[in-house]
């Protein structure tokens, strides 16, 4: 027992002076030996200096008025890290038996400069002093290497600067980071709170095997980003290079609010298009920032899509899309009643200004198959389609429309490069012509199945810019049709165009657009009985028209025809018609009138001959004899005064 007792209080003796050689260390040589410790782990200067101060409770450790962290030789700009008050604990215990284990790292107020190259090279990957990377050090080349470990790292209200080489520089204040490391050979649970504009955008990432994960190596990641609008979460697998791989979820319940937290709203996002999202992916970044996004499906608060997408994050994105959908509703693109200022049945086009900057938000190509489409005025059957993306010119282009019973091809563009523009080709085969009409104008007097094609450009920044400068061209063939509000078979009869519906076989036409006006000089329409030319102008631009249709019947007034000009004009909803009776007289009745006026002209002169005493010769005209007989009785008159 004696010798127990004795070796006990050895024991506790030995213990006591190592803790009071420990405790009377003096404050700077505990900062040296902690930045000597960390310069050898990273490779890089770490420099504690200032006002430094010993602590002993809860651990033991340094606070220090300055602490810096150089830079990678390449990376330039001042140091990595600099903050002006800084704390460092270490486990006393395991000082004792050499390891040095960093209990607590703490900095108020730093700036942090992340930077990182095209070829790999990061200033957050530390070497030692042979220029690999370790999380271990060295006191002396001939002892066993010490492990380093930090278990918890705080900074706060820190000035995050992140530049990557090929993107904008990214820059954060008011960061709050922490770093939990308990085991080193364990995860590491990062907490980082952001403030890219004014609302709170929180992270939590938990990172296994966190020293292999610092030294390069490939290592399950568990990523949470949270917002007031929305969430988006990555389990998978990732890299200190900037590769990524897992199942991403991203899920908003105000979609604008969301990137206006992230710094990029705010937007606004149509409801149907985004407003709320639901999306889910399999994704895989590379270092070189290029996402693959493979069995993404997405739900866009009431439209759902499928497919997969490849883009280039550097800079403007570029995106290369394959997407599926069923029925899309785009109907909120149309506007409505409150949309603004007028519509097209009369009221004029809207004025309120288009916003297409949003065509400088990416560039590249994205094909979309879809079982149907609801544009608001147009409803379209199944549609195979390519949009495409250049430098604020995108060109939709229509490999297979369906719809009005008919199909479309052609291409649209719109080009914002230089203010807005649009233009187009488009063909239509076999389509209605009264539903058509209907939803594109609100013209619902016109029926027939047919085909047309028209080329168009127009400039301006609101619709009814557009409308109102369009120039272009096209044509239309008609097949058996009809046009109701006027009965050109009974028109002919009684001159009444009140009423009535005339029913053709055949109608072709062609025209020219300048203005917004749209002129037409050939058209043709055939009848059982009749047929029918017609010449005039839209103004789409007004919303007018101002067009003359000329019946004739083929077999009346003696085999000549009998013609019945019939002028419509007004506003396109709502028009006036109304027959032309002088130009009736004038197409038909021709040899008529010539042969009348030749009778009252022989009276008139048969009625001079007698009153005036006028004789004609042979080849003169009465026009003439008069002036003869008037310039003879003058003479007369004249020679009278020198009598």
């Amino acid at each position: 027992m004696k010798w127990i007792i004795r070796i006990a209080g050895i024991v506790i003796l030995v213990t006591v002076l190592v803790l009071v050689a420990v405790l009377m260390l003096p404050a700077d040589r505990i900062a040296r030996i902690a930045s000597d410790q960390l310069s050898r782990v990273t490779g890089r200067s770490v420099t504690i200096s200032g006002d430094v101060k010993m602590t002993f409770w809860p651990v033991l450790g340094v606070n220090a008025g300055k602490l810096e962290v150089g830079n990678a030789d390449w990376a330039g700009e001042g140091a990595m890290l600099s903050a002006a008050q800084a704390a460092i604990g270490v486990d006393a215990s395991a000082l004792l038996r050499g390891d040095i284990r960093i209990t607590n790292v703490e900095a108020v107020s730093p700036t942090v400069r992340l930077q990182s190259r095209q070829d790999g090279r990061a200033n957050w990957k530390f070497s030692d002093g042979a220029g690999a990377a370790q999380i271990e050090t060295e006191t002396n080349p001939n002892t066993t290497a010490r492990p380093l470990t930090i278990e918890r790292l705080v900074i706060r209200d820190a000035s995050l600067i992140y530049d990557a080489e090929g993107a904008d520089r990214v820059s954060y204040q008011g960061v709050d980071l922490s770093l939990d490391w308990p085991d080193p050979a364990g995860a590491a649970t990062i907490r980082a709170t952001l403030h890219p504009a004014r609302q709170a955008v929180k992270v939590k990432a938990t990172i296994d095997r966190f020293a292999g994960f610092l030294k390069g190596d490939v290592q399950p990641v568990d990523l949470e980003i949270n917002t007031d609008g929305g969430s988006l979460s990555l389990d998978g697998r990732a890299s200190l290079q900037g590769a990524v791989a897992g199942e991403m979820r991203l899920k908003t319940n105000d979609t604008s609010a969301f990137l206006t937290a992230l710094g990029v709203g705010p937007l606004d996002v149509p409801t149907g298009l985004g407003r709320r999202l639901d999306v889910s992916s399999t994704l895989t970044l590379t270092p070189d920032r290029r996402l693959a996004l493979r069995d993404l499906q997405a739900d866009l608060g009431g439209n759902r899509l499928n497919g997969a997408a490849d883009l280039m994050l550097n800079g403007t994105p570029q995106i290369n899309a394959q997407l599926v959908t069923g029925a899309l509703d785009l109907s909120m693109l149309g506007g409505g009643e409150d949309s603004g200022s007028g519509n097209s049945a009369g009221g004029g086009w809207p004025t309120t200004p288009i916003d297409a900057s949003g065509l400088a938000a990416f560039n590249g190509a994205i094909s979309l198959r879809a079982d149907s489409i609801d544009l608001g005025a147009l409803k379209l059957g199944a549609t195979r389609s390519l949009l495409s993306n250049d430098r604020s010119r995108m060109v939709f282009e229509l490999r297979e429309v369906n719809g009005y019973g008919g199909k479309f091809t052609g291409e649209f563009v719109m080009n914002n490069r230089s203010g807005l523009s649009v233009g187009g080709k488009l063909r239509a085969g076999g389509v209605e012509m009264k539903p058509l009409l209907s939803d594109l104008a609100d013209l619902t007097r016109f029926t027939g199945r047919g085909d047309a094609e028209v080329s168009f450009l127009g400039v301006g920044q609101s619709i009814d810019a557009i409308m109102k400068s369009l120039s272009g061209k096209g044509a239309v063939n008609i097949g058996r049709g009809s046009i109701e509000g006027i009965d050109l078979d009974h028109l002919l009869g009684s001159f009444d165009v009140q009423g009535g519906t005339t029913v053709f076989d055949a109608l072709s036409a062609t025209f020219a657009l300048e203005k917004g006006v749209m002129r037409n000089e050939d058209l043709m329409m055939l009848l059982p009985n009749f047929e029918a030319t017609g010449t005039g102008q839209v103004n789409l631009g007004a919303q007018t028209l101002d067009y003359t249709v000329t019946p004739k019947a083929l077999r009346v007034n003696r085999e000549r025809g009998l013609a019945v000009p019939v002028r419509i004009f007004g506003p396109w909803a709502n028009p006036a018609i109304k027959p032309d009776l002088k130009a009736v007289l004038d197409l038909n009745f021709r040899e008529e009138k010539e042969r009348a006026e030749e009778k009252v002209k022989q009276k008139l002169e048969q009625k001079l001959q007698e009153e005036l005493g006028i004789q004609r010769q042979q080849g003169q005209s009465m026009e003439d004899a008069v002036k003869d007989r008037v310039e003879d009785k003058l003479k007369k008159e004249l020679f009278r005064i020198f009598d």
